[in-house]
């Protein structure tokens, strides 16, 4: 077993770092405090085509495997800054690209790769489901030629900055379906074009994260945007959401590899009681465990995301490696802002804005103690807790 990144994999993490660093700590801590979407950042990473990885080449795209779009990821966050600004194009793409038609394909994923349409929106949890995807309220009527679809969605990030919208919508009642996994169904939405049947509230975060409540109107939905068979959605929904987990672990690695470089400069450097603070066991130990835990959690990472390209189930494995580096993260995110005490919280050192953005992956997406549970249950074999 070959652990070594590629030598294309080593290429392309050269190239996104150096576009990264066009984008310092001064640009973000400005989008921070402007709430601003980083729109500069994201027009560069579409223009050097870094958001169409996942897109075959027929399409306009890269065709490169998800463990290459896990490294640029993990590079912008290695860098300082922030990919969940626009990760949402990658993982969208992989319920598109196995169970999309072809002309649905031909229709946006060329114009995606050449950044003129974004999909960068994903329409899932509701406010009263939550985790429980499958008891979502949010109902697709069919009607002659396509769908009427009414409810509400909470937590669909980046929703005003996309112009196509991944729906999940209940097709069937849940008290119809013969298995529980059945009845929804997937659907793309062109958000202009859906005008005010689509109406966002924005919900204000302690992060620049750019979220809102979406309320479903009356929008119409012709046939031919359901994305695969009908009823079949949260099937489809897993091709994105085992993406989903990779690309979000590898923010986290990044991030943590961050905090570790950040720290252990600032231990090295800063003095006090004439040494540098780094020569103190309780300073420096927190540090090293967190880079041997990311160390570990990164080549999980690695070794998930290998199975995913491989075609190989992989759904147990996502979850825990979404676990691994998001817990690894926040151990870095912890040792950082304590090494750095008091300047921790000062904006201009940068340590509380990451530490902000990379304690939202231990919640979601998908809660760690769900990731607990799932692995209980379905790897363990032990009692069902929800």
């Amino acid at each position: 077993m070959d652990f070594a990144y590629s030598s294309t994999q080593q290429e392309i993490r050269a190239a996104v770092a150096e576009l990264a660093r066009r984008f310092g700590d001064a640009y973000w801590r400005d989008c921070d405090a402007r709430e601003a979407y980083p729109d500069a950042f994201v027009a560069a990473m579409t223009e050097a085509g870094w958001l169409a990885a996942l897109i075959p080449q027929q399409y306009g795209g890269s065709g490169l495997g998800l463990l290459d779009a896990c490294v640029i990821l993990e590079e912008i966050n290695r860098q300082g800054g922030n990919a969940a600004t626009c990760h949402a194009q990658m993982y969208t793409m992989a319920s598109v690209l196995q169970h999309g038609s072809e002309a649905q394909k031909q229709a946006i994923l060329p114009r995606i790769a050449t950044g003129d349409l974004r999909l960068q929106a994903f329409g899932v949890t509701e406010p009263d489901a939550g985790s429980n995807t499958l008891r979502i309220k949010t109902f697709a009527k069919k009607v002659d030629g396509g769908y009427v679809i009414n409810g509400q969605k909470i937590w669909t990030s980046r929703f005003r900055q996309s112009d196509m919208y991944l729906l999940l919508a209940r097709t069937t009642p849940y008290e119809d379906v013969a298995r529980k996994t059945d009845g929804l169904s997937l659907f793309l939405v062109d958000i202009a074009q859906a005008g005010k049947s689509l109406q966002p509230r924005t919900i204000d975060t302690m992060l620049n994260h750019h979220t809102n409540e979406v309320f479903i109107d009356n929008l119409e939905v012709a046939d031919e945007w359901r994305v695969g068979e009908e009823g079949q959605g949260f099937r489809y929904l897993l091709s994105s959401l085992n993406a989903e987990r990779l690309l979000v672990s590898s923010e986290c690695v990044g991030d943590g590899k961050w905090f570790v470089e950040r720290a252990r400069t600032y231990a090295t450097g800063r003095v006090v009681f004439d040494k540098p603070i780094g020569a103190n066991q309780g300073v420096a130990f927190p540090v090293a465990r967190a880079h041997m835990s990311l160390s570990a959690a990164e080549l999980m990472r690695n070794q998930v995301a290998t199975l995913f390209d491989q075609g190989q189930p992989c759904g147990g494995e996502a979850n825990m490696a979404k676990y691994l580096c998001s817990e690894a993260s926040w151990e870095a995110a912890e040792a950082a802002m304590t090494t750095y005490g008091g300047y921790g919280v000062a904006t201009e050192y940068d340590i509380e804005r990451k530490w902000k953005e990379t304690r939202l992956f231990r919640t979601a997406p998908i809660s760690n103690n769900l990731v607990l549970a799932y692995v209980a249950q379905h790897l363990l074999d032990m009692p069902r807790s929800y």
